[in-house]
């Protein structure tokens, strides 16, 4: 397993932008993030494959957020622009090591580490 570690949080009014960080304490074949809100499942946001840099959005977030990891391979960036108040909830990092893997890059199951979040908050 990995150790995740998250910051970027806060408040924000809609429109605006944050920018979260999610620091790896080694390797990992998929890095995604994850939006909880309370009574709801943990849904997928966007992901990245460290090898080949290839992306996955959620349709909700397209064209607004970027996921991107940094030359160190141990910090994994989610650029959030042009927020809106469903954005809203715990952004949970999380990653996998294995590579063979039969779900989606947004099922919890694909993943064996996971960070313990934090917060943000979208006004309207």
């Amino acid at each position: 397993q990995v150790q995740l570690v998250e910051s970027g949080g806060g408040s924000v009014q809609a429109g605006g932008s944050l920018r979260l960080s999610c620091v790896m304490s080694g390797y990992a074949y998929i890095v995604a993030w994850f939006r909880q809100t309370p009574g709801k499942e943990r849904k997928g946001v966007a992901a990245i494959y460290t090898n080949t840099r290839g992306t996955e959005y959620a349709d909700s977030v397209k064209g607004r957020f970027t996921i991107s990891i940094d030359s160190t391979m141990n910090t994994v960036s989610l650029q959030m622009n042009s927020l809106k108040p469903e954005d809203s909830g715990m952004y949970v990092c999380a990653a996998s090591q294995f590579t063979q893997a039969p779900m989606s890059w947004a099922s919890l199951s694909r993943y064996n580490s996971w960070g313990q979040g934090t917060q943000v908050t979208v006004s309207a």
